[in-house]
């Protein structure tokens, strides 16, 4: 499998972002290090096995509901294949952001017969479930949570925009500058919005034509309530995997499941932005918990950490367990005639 060099040069970005986060975050904590050390000590492990149990559940759920999208298109594959092409897949992500699904792909196309292209449809579709279950979480958070994330907004964006912008009238120039800046976007839009229109009818207007038709595909499926219940598991099994880590620190132990609705919400930002999370997930969640929750400085910087190094042994294990299991178990199918893997 090639790695294209845009692919490799975006990884290390995003790695070295994740991993600036890390030491900003650590000088911020340092003065607090002989508090944070005991609060690693003194957790309860047990929560986060828990954790890392439920985290297991989502994967396996995730393999199980595939087959609803291939079964419809004629293909099929074992559980056991499934739930470790899952598992490579994030694995995988570890390493390249999006490698995960084009390598659960290639497996699947070399163990179970599944082509390429039609796996990786429905691994798109899967995608646009995930999105639409994700947009459902924000609004029950804005539900729920409103005071909260209108706090956030206003510490980390509105009031940031207010002290950079608020000058202006004082500063002529900067104020021409910024006028002049939108002007000129506002005049390369005019100009440009034949050249959009045409892009949107093409290649993009394809892609979003494919998402649209990746949707409809759900429609297909003999039994759409059960892949609805599935997906829905699957984002609860995210919710109280983090949940569960909560009763593992004496500063996290009291917060609430709304709580846990926040951090889920602005944590998976956290994962999409850097390769696994790394960085980007434990600095997110340590500031909403340390200024919007009020939680402790060593508490809330243990939590994130916990639930993320529990998913990182999690998936580095299974991967490579995966890895080595996938060949000897379908070599066995191979000699026994069931399910033979495609040759390369």
């Amino acid at each position: 499998m090639k790695i294209s060099a845009k692919s490799l040069l975006q990884f290390v970005i995003m790695l070295g972002i994740g991993l600036l986060l890390i030491w900003l975050i650590y000088k911020q904590v340092e003065p607090e290090k002989e508090r944070i050390i005991p609060a690693f000590k003194n957790a309860d492990y047990f929560w986060v096995g828990v954790s890392m149990v439920v985290a297991f559940l989502s994967h396996f759920l995730r393999a199980y509901r595939w087959n609803y999208l291939l079964e419809p298109l004629g293909h099929k594959t074992t559980l056991v294949n499934a739930t470790c092409h899952v598992i490579i897949g994030y694995f995988a992500n570890y390493g390249i952001p999006r490698m995960g699904e084009v390598s659960r792909c290639t497996l699947a196309a070399r163990y179970d017969k599944v082509p390429f292209e039609i796996g990786f449809g429905t691994v798109i579709t899967e995608r646009i479930v995930d999105t639409l279950l994700f947009i459902l979480i924000f609004f029950l958070t804005l539900l729920l949570q409103f005071e909260k994330l209108i706090g956030l907004a206003n510490t980390f964006i509105f009031d940031k925009l207010r002290a950079k912008f608020g000058n202006l009238s004082q500063s002529p120039i900067k104020l021409a500058l910024l006028i002049a800046f939108v002007v000129i976007v506002i005049g390369a839009l005019f100009f440009l919005r034949k050249r959009i229109a045409s892009m949107l009818k093409g290649k993009i207007g394809s892609r979003v034509a494919g998402m649209l038709q990746g949707i409809g595909s759900i429609r297909k499926m003999k039994r759409p309530i059960q892949f609805v219940l599935l997906s829905l598991a699957i984002w609860a099994c995210y919710f109280y995997s983090l949940y569960a880590c909560f009763f593992a620190l004496e500063g996290t132990a009291g917060l609430g499941q709304s709580a846990c609705l926040t951090l889920l919400l602005f944590g998976t930002f956290g994962v999409i932005f850097s390769p696994g999370g790394i960085g980007a997930y434990p600095a997110i969640l340590f500031v909403i918990l340390n200024s919007t929750f009020g939680v402790d400085t060593a508490s809330s910087f243990a939590l994130p950490w916990l639930s993320w190094t529990g998913q990182f042994i999690l998936v580095v294990s299974l991967g490579l367990l995966c890895l080595a299991l996938l060949p000897i178990i379908n070599k066995t199918k191979k000699d026994n005639g069931l399910s033979p893997a495609i040759e390369k």
